[in-house]
């Protein structure tokens, strides 16, 4: 075999993953040659483009996910100054909860910024707000503060609608939802809630708020470490099917939605 046949051979396979902006800069899994995912959120790899029915959530950790349209338009919630996605998203929505749910220095870049609360104290924050292919609003709901009293609409439910997909991310969730709060909900089809079950609402009380939102997707968060997540899981066995992904980022679809609730579960914490 000539020299240039061998040096075609071993360098068309890189040339192929640069054509397609898969290579990234600083291998960080040590496995060579393209992914069609990311194997770290620290790599900005461009994936396929997504079907018009379909969303792709990253949990990033704690309470922040990157959600990702097929029109392109990304989101981060709970956007803070510690733990942020690989990308600037388009939309950044934070509660007021402590200073992992905020961020007192949001990057210039982002273009919509949506509190959870009303910064200016005068009641709750109020957001409706279509960007290319995502519709966002909220439903405030109260929040324990630092003196043992409420702050009252100190957090907001965040619903994100893409296409037929409704997406539900309950931030710092401190109480059980009214029926006023289930009304404004609608039907939620994904809900990404904390599972802490002290600095947030207790355990028993979050699986009364899941079985009250009936998602066929359940995706949990805010949870620190494994033991607190399996006890959440210990807690729910029996109620839902559970499903544990190896990555931290899935593609989920109308029409593919599990047949029944299930709980999802990504890596993370």
């Amino acid at each position: 075999m000539s020299l240039l046949r061998i040096a075609l051979r071993f360098l068309l396979p890189f040339v192929a993953c640069a054509a397609a902006g898969a290579l990234p800069a600083r291998a960080q899994s040590g496995e060579p040659g393209c992914r069609p995912e990311m194997a770290s959120l620290s790599l900005p790899i461009r994936r396929v483009q997504l079907a018009k029915d379909e969303v792709r959530l990253s949990f990033v950790g704690h309470a922040t996910f990157l959600i990702e349209t097929p029109g392109g338009v990304t989101i981060a919630t709970d956007y803070n100054d510690y733990l942020r996605p690989p990308v600037t998203p388009d939309i950044a929505t934070m509660n007021k909860a402590h200073s992992t749910h905020n961020s007192r220095h949001p990057d210039a870049a982002i273009k919509h910024v949506l509190p959870g609360w009303d910064p200016s104290g005068r009641g709750a924050a109020k957001h409706d707000l279509t960007v290319g292919d995502v519709r966002v609003r909220n439903v405030p709901t109260n929040i324990r503060n630092f003196d043992g009293g409420t702050d009252f609409d100190g957090n907001s439910i965040f619903v994100f609608e893409i296409g037929e997909l409704c997406i539900a991310h309950l931030g710092h969730l401190h109480h059980p939802l009214e029926p006023g709060h289930l009304r404004a909900l609608g039907r939620i089809d994904i809900v990404l809630f904390p599972v802490d079950g002290s600095y947030t609402l207790d355990q028993s009380g979050m699986l009364e708020v899941l079985r009250s939102i009936q998602a066929r997707v359940m995706i949990p968060m805010h949870f620190f470490g494994g033991g607190t997540l399996e006890r959440f899981l210990a807690r729910s066995e029996g109620l839902w099917p559970v499903e544990r992904r190896g990555e931290a980022t899935i593609t989920l679809g109308k029409a593919a939605l599990p047949a029944r609730p299930t709980m999802i579960v990504l890596p993370g914490h």
